[in-house]
């Protein structure tokens, strides 16, 4: 069995989309659930107060033996200045992804 999730969602007021999806598949005795999720934000800058953050990117796997689950969770954290109609936009956004492993028991 396999379920999906998907969020689209977009802020005019903030210049803010938001894309999230996850999914869930049951197989062979394992449960995985993959969540995505991604956000930009568009802002506009002056020339002079060009700012662009240092990239950013997080990375975590955990393994437990006993309960039999396995984790992984990545986020990476990046910028982008660009220029339209002769204007200054800093582009920021960001990546998450996160997988669960587990073991699904057995209903009798």
């Amino acid at each position: 069995m396999r379920d999906l999730l998907f969020k689209n969602l977009t802020s005019s007021d903030k210049k803010r989309k938001i894309i999230s999806t996850c999914e869930v598949a049951d197989k062979e005795g394992i449960r995985t659930t993959i969540r995505r999720h991604f956000v930009c934000m568009v802002r506009q800058i002056e020339a002079n107060k060009a700012f662009k953050p240092a990239p950013y990117l997080y990375v975590l796997k955990e393994r437990q033996t006993r309960e039999v689950k396995e984790r992984f969770f990545c986020r990476i954290k990046n910028s982008v200045v660009v220029t339209y109609n002769d204007q200054l936009y800093l582009v920021l956004y960001m990546h998450t992804l996160k997988i669960s492993l587990e073991a699904v028991v057995a209903k009798v």
